[in-house]
């Protein structure tokens, strides 16, 4: 119904306005045409009644001064001789069309009105400028007529000004634009053209003819038939549909013209007497004050919206805290006027702990909420003079300008500790946040900027966090070496593969009971050269928290099973030597990671079960599904799984009996602490629930033989370490397979 009703008119704007330019040309040719646009317009009301359903107002108003305006073309076509009938028909017409257009025109007015308004009355004064020059002042000096004619004529002419007025306020307004609206505006500025047309045919010599008279009225009829039968029709009240972007270059282009215009025809013109320049100065004088008028709305309108902007470019919308950068102009300020007090500037860098949490799981609606109660409560528990702001997420800055000391500063971020405490009190229930606190102290002898200050405090700030959260922590230069070094890690390990400086090494697992290699465990080693060699305990969680361990993981893969074909091949070792390379959680949750091993495989002709991949017990704990499916498809291939450093974690057994796991290494603390009962009673424990489970062990870190040993009693059949043989690079491995595999070197090596 919306799209044939739009398309119904659509056709009546195309096709009214052709046949009207027709009828201006030859009217002779469609001498109906009036009658039947008339009766059509009439139809139309009929049906937009029940349709598309406008509003009272633009109903009654285009049926009076539709009805007006062809009484008034009536009464001119058939009585020439008395014009006054007819002018006075045509001023009930415009005064009709001003009534609605003023109803339309207060409803579709947003927060511009005031300008609009200005720009309005600004090409009305030049619409009557052109009004008084070339039709009005005219009148007013023909002395034929009577003077009721010229005061209609006068009244119908000033009337014109106002549509025009309200027409242009129409186009300026930020009310979105529809079709309707746009036929409604062009309707009344044809009218007011057939208007100004029967006005310069009755005041000058000059001959119009009835058809170019009639002409712009049928098109203005024609325009509001098409304006009542389009769907966005009763659309034109509502003042909440907002355009998304304002109409300015068409204001500034009318306006601009409104402005050249009649100083233009003022100037090519003379004035006739003393009422023409009256009219003339003072018509000047309006336009110019409205001019100045908008000068000064724009002014503080550009003031108003900058000062708007840098507040928002300073405050934080949620919490209507400043941000990070007027904190920053706050810690400069009291930075700079250190030197005349005895005090130290202390900055505290807040973060909400496992916010993460909160949004993942209620929401970043209920997030929100959280953020902004535990702004409120930062800003009661410190003194008035602090700054407090929200630098970002969930992380928030105070400034104290007055602290004294460290103790006043710790003191302060203890009272912020405390104020979180207490439950929150939200929409939806209680609930209990903590906070980690970074505490930064400017010090008296070494001068800081902001930034430096801040970003100390932020260091501190994670060093509360991994001292285990809702805790406080003071920044001293130790914090900040380790952040350099981490940083300097972070960097480099981008181009590490590229730059070839990894390498790995291998360390045998041996049988012990027989004395043979079954395997070894490939070991990522580090070297940049000059730089020095990093440790895996170093560089390891870096590349896990960056994500870097996905690729270094895939070269680690290709590259051990790679050198495990050689050696096999080479005879080196067996042909069921086994190879074991270390997986981390972040590679098992990479999608591509199961097609990784597939193709590592393929390159280097490794059957699958001679890959054991070690994981940890945190690989159970987070996110077990995902690591659990990717271990499940990877030992359906043939891949076989080993726990590494079992014990350490906080693994049940309930999900231990979950993850496909063939192997059990025992963690090398058990180790070294095999000569206490305790230890050994574990221990035990340990190689009897793997037995149970269908999974060997494998002991590491053994450095004696009285560890070998006590293994062995326990009834451990393999093991590796430092005394059997330490991480070895490529070359070593040939020579210690075979000091191992030789029964009198192996008896000596191990003690046995």
């Amino acid at each position: 119904m919306r799209k044939a009703l739009a398309g119904a008119s659509w056709t009546v704007t195309l096709v009214g306005i052709t046949v009207a330019m027709v009828y201006g040309h030859n009217p002779d040719l469609l001498p109906r045409l009036p009658v039947i646009g008339v009766a059509i317009f009439i139809l139309t009301l009929a049906v937009s009644a029940f349709t598309t359903r406008p509003s009272v107002t633009v109903w009654t108003t285009a049926w009076t001064s539709t009805v007006s305006f062809a009484g008034a073309l009536v009464v001119a076509a058939h009585n020439t001789g008395h014009q006054s009938l007819a002018d006075s028909l045509f001023v009930l017409a415009l005064v009709c069309l001003s009534a609605g257009l003023i109803s339309v025109t207060r409803r579709r007015l947003s927060s511009d009105a005031r300008a609009s308004l200005i720009d309005g009355a600004i090409v009305a004064m030049a619409g009557w400028i052109a009004t008084w020059v070339l039709l009005l002042e005219p009148v007013l000096r023909q002395h034929a007529q009577s003077s009721l004619t010229s005061s209609v004529r006068a009244v119908g002419l000033a009337l014109t000004c106002l549509i025009v007025f309200l027409v242009a306020n129409l186009s300026f307004t930020d009310s979105r634009r529809t079709v309707a609206s746009t036929l409604s505006i062009l309707a009344p500025l044809a009218a007011i053209a057939g208007y100004l047309l029967f006005a310069i045919h009755s005041s000058h010599p000059h001959h119009i003819s009835a058809g170019a008279q009639r002409a712009p009225f049928l098109a203005a009829l024609f325009l509001e038939t098409a304006a009542l039968l389009h769907p966005t029709i009763s659309e034109l009240h509502v003042s909440t549909l907002v355009r998304r972007t304002k109409p300015l270059l068409i204001r500034l282009t009318t306006t601009t013209a409104a402005l050249i215009g009649p100083l233009f025809l003022l100037a090519i013109t003379n004035a006739h007497n003393t009422l023409d320049r009256s009219v003339r100065a003072g018509s000047i004088l309006v336009l110019a004050s409205a001019v100045m008028a908008r000068v000064i709305q724009s002014v503080r309108e550009n003031a108003r919206v900058q000062d708007t902007l840098l507040f928002e470019s300073l405050t934080d919308p949620l919490t209507g805290l400043p941000n990070r950068t007027s904190l920053l102009h706050s810690i400069e300020e009291a930075l700079l006027d250190t030197w005349r007090t005895n005090t130290q500037p202390t900055v505290l860098f807040i973060d909400v702990d496992r916010f993460k949490n909160i949004n993942d799981s209620l929401g970043h609606a209920m997030g929100d909420e959280v953020l902004s109660e535990v702004a409120r409560r930062i800003n009661v528990a410190v003194p008035v003079e602090a700054v407090v702001a929200r630098l970002s997420g969930d992380e928030f800055g105070v400034l104290h300008a007055g602290t004294e000391s460290s103790t006043q500063a710790v003191m302060l971020a203890e009272g912020i500790l405390d104020s979180l405490r207490a439950p929150l009190s939200l929409a939806h229930g209680d609930m209990f946040v903590s906070a980690s606190i970074g505490v930064s102290i400017t010090p008296r002898d070494l001068p800081l900027t902001p930034d430096a200050l801040l970003r100390n405090a932020d260091t501190a700030m994670y060093r509360a966090k991994n001292a285990g959260r809702n805790c406080i922590a003071l920044f001293d230069d130790s914090m900040l070496e380790k952040v350099t070094q981490r940083l300097d890690i972070e960097t480099a390990l981008y181009r590490a593969l590229e730059r070839r400086e990894l390498h790995l090494l291998h360390q045998p697992i041996v049988d012990i009971n027989l004395g043979i290699v079954t395997g070894f465990e490939a070991l990522m080693r580090w070297d940049r050269g000059e730089a020095g060699t990093v440790s895996p305990g170093d560089f390891i969680p870096v590349a896990e928290e960056t994500g870097t361990i996905v690729p270094l993981g895939s070269w680690a893969l290709v590259d051990a099973l790679s050198q495990l074909r050689e050696w096999i091949d080479s005879g080196v070792c067996r042909p069921t030597t086994t190879m074991s390379v270390n997986v981390s959680a972040r590679q098992l949750h990479d999608p591509q990671f199961v097609n990784v091993v597939n193709d590592a495989l393929a390159t280097s002709g490794i059957s699958a079960d001679l890959l054991w991949l070690e994981v940890t017990e945190s690989v159970m704990i987070t996110e077990p599904a995902q690591a659990l499916a990717s271990l499940r498809r990877l030992n359906s291939i043939g891949v076989r799984v080993a726990i590494d450093d079992f014990g350490t974690g906080y693994s049940s057994l309930s999900l231990l009996q979950k993850f496909p796991v063939q192997r059990i290494k025992v963690d090398r603390a058990f180790v070294a602490g095999i000569d206490n009962a305790e230890t050994r009673a574990i221990v035990r424990t340990i190689i009897a629930m793997s037995s149970a489970l269908g999974a060997d062990v494998v002991a590491e870190g053994i450095e004696q033989p009285e560890q070998l040993r006590e293994l062995q009693a326990l009834g451990c059949t393999m093991a590796q370490g430092y005394l059997i043989g330490k991480p070895l690079s490529v070359s070593d491995v040939p020579a210690k397979v075979r000091s191992i595999e030789d029964p009198h070197l192996f008896k000596h090596i191990t003690g046995n």
